[in-house]
């Protein structure tokens, strides 16, 4: 009978009416509040408690709580070794004792849950519903059942030793006498009822294993659930359908190349992309899925490097196109639309934001060299940029400026001819820029592009670097802050080429 004052146990009335087990560990202490065992308490348990020193003894009882015979008459016992499928909650040796001739009733199986950290639990119930449940179950008790006098009749005990998860298994076990287990399993959630599948699947509890698989390919799932079950699958091969769905939401069918023609597709896509926010988040988005110490990037193919180098030079044709639009317009760049209803600063302002993120995709997976040498080579805009106007031709200072920097600041190392072909052919459009850069930074640093310029001008032989420092003096002159402050830089070329040169003659004159 149900106990009046255990309000907790009237919550799901229509799935407890009919469980036909209980759960204890020995006879109550007896006082004032509990004068004498109690005979009945459905689907209650105490896990985590010791075990009492009484539970060595045989109990017999027609309760569901039973007194403990006296010492020393303990029942004949066999042990049957199990088989199991389950790494972390193996049923290892099962000893069984004969008992329950008193009326015992449906209660006829004793499961104890040892757990692997101590603590355990005890259930007391139902072989027809254990059995029907879990063939593994329906094995350990028909195999005693026939080894025992008395048959059928017999009370069964089993233990589970090295239990990972008591409160695991023990749910695990109340699911087999829920009649709605889905809507239990909601309950507990995505990342329980894994716990829940892996248990079902060790035991064999078929119906346990259907309805986990159900309701985990119905909701979805965070990372760390996902890579639970990964984990789960890797150890248990469930043959059923809806395993079937489960894993190809798991496990992609496409090869890695396939992968990498996503990648590909999705930057050709991104240059081409004409709303200015959807661009630009995109490409935050892919940049960060191909970052070579992004989180998704766990065995994924390399960047096709060719691939990239062709969508760069894509945007450079591009580019030429328009800045042969632009010098024969009104000047300004402002004249004429293409048919997103974009003008022509806006379309280059484009072009030189895609070819700066594809040169930081490059730079990433330490591939940028060549491009280096493509710019070097970009005569025709070179020309167009002496007859473009300032507003429109900064632009192209703007990827001078990413190559100055990451060359300055030891991201990216080229051989002395690619150095001082890249300063020779843009040091000079830079100076005539720099002043618009100063207007329109667009996310450039004009501090660090300061500094890093005069880094790299003192990478070159000196006598290189006599040309540009001779080539910046005068235009600081007449220009002022329009023009880059390279003071420092000029002041290291200074006493290395006159300074430390006149010691060096003091000391050859010696």
């Amino acid at each position: 009978m149900h106990n009046p004052t255990q309000k907790h146990h009237r919550k799901d009335p229509i799935s407890r009416r009919h469980i036909s087990w209980c759960c204890s560990f020995s006879d109550p202490t007896r006082s004032p509040e509990n004068p004498k065992p109690i005979s009945k308490q459905p689907i209650s348990s105490y896990p985590n408690s010791p075990k009492p020193p009484s539970l060595r003894n045989r109990i017999l009882s027609p309760g569901r709580v039973s007194p403990v015979d006296p010492v020393g008459q303990q029942p004949k016992t066999h042990v049957m070794p199990v088989e199991l499928e389950m790494p972390r909650l193996p049923l290892e040796p099962v000893s069984v004792c004969k008992g329950g001739e008193d009326g015992f009733g449906v209660f006829d199986v004793r499961l104890s849950l040892k757990g692997r950290n101590g603590g355990s639990v005890v259930l007391e119930l139902s072989s027809e519903v254990l059995s029907g449940s879990s063939c593994v179950f329906a094995d350990l008790i028909a195999k005693y059942r026939a080894g025992c006098e008395g048959g059928g009749g017999s009370f069964c005990r089993i233990e589970v030793p090295e239990v990972e998860n008591l409160s695991v298994f023990q749910m695990t076990i109340e699911l087999m006498f829920e009649e709605d287990l889905i809507k239990r399993l909601m309950k507990i959630g995505v990342y329980r009822a894994i716990d829940v599948l892996e248990v079902s699947a060790g035991i064999s509890f078929k119906k346990g294993i259907t309805s986990c698989l159900e309701y985990l390919e119905a909701v979805p799932w965070s990372e760390d659930e996902e890579e639970k079950l990964k984990t789960l699958f890797s150890k248990f091969k469930l043959n059923n359908s809806i395993s079937k769905d489960i894993l190809a939401r798991l496990y992609p069918l496409d090869s890695a190349d396939s992968q990498q023609t996503l990648a590909n597709q999705l930057i050709w896509s991104i240059t081409t992309c004409i709303d200015a926010n959807s661009r630009n988040e995109l490409k935050s988005l892919v940049k960060g899925l191909l970052c070579k110490s992004s989180v998704y990037e766990k065995g994924y193919p390399d960047v096709n490097k060719e691939e990239v180098y062709a969508v760069c030079r894509s945007c450079i044709d591009a580019l030429v196109n328009l800045f042969e639009d632009a010098s024969g317009s009104d000047q300004c760049g402002r004249s004429g639309k293409n048919e997103g209803g974009k003008t022509l600063i806006e379309c280059i302002s484009m072009q030189v934001d895609n070819i700066n993120w594809l040169l930081e995709i490059l730079l990433d997976w330490q591939m940028a060299e060549d491009f280096v040498t493509i710019w070097v080579n970009q005569g025709e805009l070179l020309c167009m940029h002496e007859r473009t106007s300032p507003m429109v031709r900064y632009e192209l200072s703007r990827v001078s400026a990413m190559l100055f920097i990451v060359m300055g600041t030891r991201k990216l190392q080229c051989a002395s001819e690619a150095r001082l072909g890249l300063l020779d052919a843009w040091f000079g459009p830079m100076l005539l820029d720099f002043g618009w850069l100063q207007r329109c930074k667009k996310g450039l640093d004009i501090k660090v592009l300061e500094e890093a310029m005069g880094h790299l001008l003192l990478t070159l032989p000196l006598k290189h670097q006599y040309t540009l420092f001779m080539e910046w003096f005068r235009c600081f002159s007449r220009h002022g802050t329009e023009c880059p402050n390279l003071s420092k830089s000029f002041q290291i070329w200074w006493r290395r080429s006159f300074l430390r040169g006149s010691e060096s003659n003091a000391v050859e004159s010696r």
